[in-house]
C-alpha cells in the first residue's frame, strides 16, 4: 500500500495529512457533543419554578452550578435581570453567540479540509501530466502506450485520493453543522422559557 500512494507523488503526503486531521477534528467534536448536555436534566423546569416563586438566589445558584451551556447563558441574563428587558435580551444573544462559538470550534475546518484536498488532488495530476508530457518530448515522441498509460494513472492517483478524502470530510462537516444547530435551538427554547418565566414573576 506505502509502495502504491509513493506514486502518486510529493502531494500525496498532505493530502493524507488532510485526511488525519479531519478524523481527529470530527472524532474530537462527536465526543465533546455526546458528552454534552445542553440543559441539564429538569434544569429548566426547577428554574422557571425558582423564578416564578421569587426564588432568584436559588435560580441563580442552580444556574451557576449545572455546569450547562444553558446554565451559564441564564447566569448572566441574572446578573442584569433587574436592567431591563432589552438588556436581557442583549445579554442573553451575546452569550448564546459565545455558547456557539465554543461548540463550533475547528468544524469550520472540516470544510477547509474538504475544499483543500480535491484542489491538491487536482494540483498532483496536472504535475504528473507535466512529468509524463516531459518523458515524452525527451523520447522524442517515440514513446509506446505501457509508458504513457504509466503516468497518467500514476498522475490520477492523486485527484482520487484527493476525492476519498474530500466525500467524507464534506459530510462529517454537514453533520456536525446540524448537531449545533440542534443545540442552537435548545439553547433558544430555553432561553425564550426563562423570559416569560421572568415576564410573569415581573406582573
Amino acid at each position: 500500500m506505502i509502495e502504491f500512494l509513493q506514486k502518486g507523488g510529493i502531494l500525496v503526503a498532505p493530502i493524507l495529512f488532510c485526511s488525519v486531521l479531519g478524523l481527529a477534528i470530527f472524532l474530537e467534536r462527536l465526543i465533546r457533543f455526546a458528552r454534552l448536555n445542553i440543559a441539564g436534566d429538569g434544569f429548566l423546569e426547577k428554574l422557571t419554578h425558582y423564578m416564578r416563586n421569587g426564588e432568584n438566589h436559588q435560580a441563580y445558584e442552580l444556574a451557576e452550578s449545572s455546569g450547562t451551556p444553558l446554565g451559564r447563558i441564564l447566569v448572566q441574563a441574572m446578573e442584569v435581570k433587574d436592567q431591563g428587558r432589552e438588556t436581557i435580551e442583549t445579554v442573553i444573544n451575546h452569550a448564546t453567540d459565545e455558547e456557539i462559538r465554543t461548540l463550533s470550534r475547528n468544524i469550520q475546518a472540516l470544510a477547509t479540509i474538504g475544499n483543500v484536498a480535491p484542489l491538491l488532488g487536482l494540483l498532483g495530476t496536472i504535475l504528473g501530466m507535466i512529468k509524463a508530457f516531459m518523458v515524452i518530448q525527451q523520447m522524442g515522441g517515440k514513446v509506446n502506450a505501457s509508458v504513457l498509460a504509466g503516468g497518467i494513472w500514476e498522475a490520477m492517483l492523486t485527484t482520487a485520493l484527493g476525492l476519498a478524502v474530500a466525500l467524507p470530510t464534506m459530510v462529517a462537516h454537514s453533520y456536525l453543522i446540524s448537531r449545533v444547530d440542534t443545540f442552537e435551538a435548545k439553547l433558544q427554547n430555553g432561553t425564550v422559557a426563562f423570559i416569560k418565566a421572568l415576564t410573569r414573576k415581573s406582573s
